[in-house]
């Protein structure tokens, strides 16, 4: 039930997470936003948000063990459990856990290029670069100049973004836990791989005059399947991912070098377009396309499925801790 009840709540915290990310970039893309585009009071908005609601967050109790703070333990996991739910042996299994784990580092970043964590760090970084560098800010952040060049109309290029991105965000939600996460990373990278792909064949049929009355079509849909498939898996997925595999011991230098390679492929991504695109139009997507098309091979040969165990049973199984 815990392990269900994490993914769950994770994936749709991750979900709504870039459901947002997504959806302001292609708004700022609109005249009406462009305007208005220096009224940076409305971005207090959701700051304030979370500043209130980060009172309400109780500390986790993984860390509050770590730290030796057994009774704050001990309540904050009966707190997020339920007064009435039995937790002594959940509480045990953490407990042996840690001490295992503080018998061995602390968490200091150059601790994850031990033996043990090469295959953690090579999963937690390799989605992080595949997700980064899949394109997703070229087709948010230029997606007006994009639909302009196909010959689309961006006001029904973006009603069509913005109509997508909500049964979309709740397909991967609702799918997470069924299907669980590697099903879903490779069949998002997948569909991100054929929407990039689309998107650069229409641009060679426009260079060559082929099928003028189909280019456009042919692109609006390349968008669309690359924003839908990215928003039920690959957008949220990696962090999910990330947060469940590194042991509490190295997570949180985990986390940063992660978190670090993701908003640097990021910035390479959005730098870069313009000039690609300025290069070759369909040669742009060709390359998005070749590195989802990798992502879908990374994923198969070495990205773990986690679903239905506990965040104790995956770090043992993948750096062999408690054998």
């Amino acid at each position: 039930m815990v392990a269900r009840l994490r993914k769950t709540i994770t994936g749709t915290w991750n979900w709504a997470y870039q459901f947002c990310g997504t959806s302001v970039p292609c708004r700022n893309n609109t005249k009406e936003s462009k305007r208005r585009i220096y009224d940076n009071r409305r971005g207090c908005i959701p700051c304030l948000l979370l500043l209130l609601c980060l009172f309400f967050i109780p500390e986790s109790p993984r860390w509050l063990a770590k730290i030796g703070k057994e009774r704050e333990f001990e309540a904050a996991l009966q707190r997020l459990r339920g007064q009435n739910a039995d937790t002594s042996h959940e509480a045990s299994e953490i407990k042996d856990y840690l001490e295992n784990l503080q018998k061995i580092s602390d968490d200091k970043i150059l601790n994850l290029f031990q033996q043990k964590y090469v295959h953690l760090v090579i999963v937690g970084v390799g989605l992080m670069v595949v997700q980064g560098l899949g394109g997703l800010y070229g087709f948010t952040f230029y997606m007006s100049e994009i639909f302009d060049s196909a010959g689309i109309s961006s006001t029904v290029g973006f009603m069509a973004v913005a109509i997508l991105q909500i049964p979309a965000t709740v397909l991967g939600a609702s799918l997470i836990d069924k299907f669980g996460r590697r099903t879903l990373l490779m069949a998002s990278a997948f569909g991100e791989c054929l929407g990039c792909f689309l998107t650069g064949l229409s641009f060679v049929m426009q260079d060559h005059n082929w099928w003028k009355e189909v280019s456009p079509i042919l692109a609006l849909i390349g968008v669309l399947v690359y924003l839908g498939s990215y928003s039920f898996g690959m957008g949220g997925i990696p962090w999910v991912i990330v947060s469940e595999i590194f042991p509490i011991n190295v997570k949180g230098s985990a986390g940063t070098l992660c978190n670090f390679v993701s908003w640097s492929c990021s910035w390479v991504v959005s730098y870069t377009f313009n000039f690609l695109f300025e290069w070759s139009s369909a040669g742009t997507f060709f390359i998005y396309s070749s590195i989802c098309g990798f992502g879908v091979l990374f994923v198969a040969k070495l990205v773990p499925e986690t679903k239905g165990r506990t965040l104790e049973e995956i770090h043992a199984s993948m750096t062999n801790i408690l054998q």
